[in-house]
């Protein structure tokens, strides 16, 4: 591009370098980079991406993440916010059914095995508290350097291709 930049991804109109903000191997204007649900501003540890849409994490959280009682709001709480105000129509089939009053492991102390997101550097879990997601997976912020020369990325300054990361 002659003096220009790639199309955003909300707008559609010329990102230029100085603005850009990549993000699942697309472009935005830092103005651009939103929540498509609540419309907060997104930032590479606040970006949650689903095929061509983002989203913040709670939102994200909303509409593709798991349901039912102690889910998305914190252990033990059932939230009944669908939603429906951020546009994000999550009611779908019947609802799930209760878990059972009686723990089916006696120990209060029970480990709660929950799937974590491997990082595709390093192959270990990435937790929330670590995740920065880039060319769509997450990464620990420690693993997230350009593949050649190993300088820190940021969502300023990555660019990925076949599912590696580099700068630009």
């Amino acid at each position: 591009n002659w003096g220009g930049g790639a199309k955003c991804g909300a707008c559609e109109k010329t990102v230029y370098h100085a603005e850009e903000i990549q993000c699942n191997g697309r472009s935005f204007h830092k103005t651009c980079f939103l929540c498509m649900a609540c419309r907060k501003a997104l930032d590479s540890t606040t970006v949650a991406a689903h095929e061509s849409e983002i989203y913040c994490k709670t939102c994200y959280g909303r509409k593709y993440g798991p349901k039912g009682v102690g889910f998305g709001q914190g252990a033990g709480c059932l939230s009944t916010d669908t939603g429906d105000h951020l546009g994000l129509n999550l009611q779908q089939g019947s609802p799930k059914p209760a878990r059972p009053s009686t723990p089916t492991n006696p120990s209060k102390f029970a480990k709660k095995i929950v799937d974590v997101d491997k990082c595709p550097r390093c192959g270990k879990s990435v937790y929330a508290a670590e995740k920065i997601m880039g060319g769509g997976k997450p990464w620990h912020k420690t693993c997230f350097r350009c593949a050649i020369c190993g300088k820190s990325l940021e969502s300023t300054n990555v660019t990925d291709k076949d599912g590696e990361l580099y700068c630009k």
